[in-house]
């Protein structure tokens, strides 16, 4: 028998669970809706739960990972979710005072059919829906993160870091642009 996950280095992490791209699929987003169905049956009221990154931007291509935010209000505390994200079949890759980050869907052999990354945070602690507000609205920028995402693909295929670092300054240009056409409408 194999590594278990907790056991593995980053290297063989990153190996095992390389980037790759695929053209969008119209059932991530039934992927979501039956994830989400499952997270609100786990909580209680007043957080809010949304589909975020590629697979949530029409027509662009995308790691096949759904990406969930859930903002949860300010006052409550992250730790008193964890347990129950866990139950939903979660494994706890980073916590910190502002924010916990969930993962399903990774198995010791790879990935599974349907992968889920979570992101518990604080209400207001979601510039991730601006930026995806925006390349939704404005189809011309999404095809451009799009070529950004290819062209950075190969390249770090086996280093998710750098890979995210690479695209920082796009995500953060275009996410303040949603913010001055979008105002403060999250």
């Amino acid at each position: 028998m194999g590594k278990k996950l907790s056991e593995m280095s980053l290297e063989e992490l990153w190996s095992l669970f390389p980037i790759f791209l695929v053209e969008h699929k119209d059932y991530w987003k039934e992927w979501y809706r039956e994830e989400e169905y499952l997270l609100k049956n786990v909580f209680s009221s007043g957080e809010r739960i949304s589909h975020i990154g590629s697979t949530a931007i029409p027509s662009i291509w995308a790691k096949p990972i759904v990406d969930i935010l859930v903002e949860i209000p300010k006052g409550r505390g992250l730790l008193d979710y964890k347990a129950k994200i866990i139950n939903c079949n979660y494994i706890c890759m980073s916590q910190s005072e502002r924010c916990m980050s969930f993962n399903k869907g990774y198995t010791e052999n790879g990935f599974a059919e349907r992968v889920f990354h979570l992101h518990l945070r604080y209400i207001g602690d979601n510039d991730e829906l601006y930026f995806r507000d925006y390349l939704t609205q404005y189809p011309v920028i999404a095809k451009e993160y799009e070529e950004l995402k290819l062209r950075l693909w190969k390249e770090y295929e086996h280093n998710r870091d750098a890979y995210t670092n690479a695209k920082t300054e796009f995500v953060k240009k275009y996410t303040e642009k949603a913010k001055a056409v979008y105002g403060n409408r999250y």
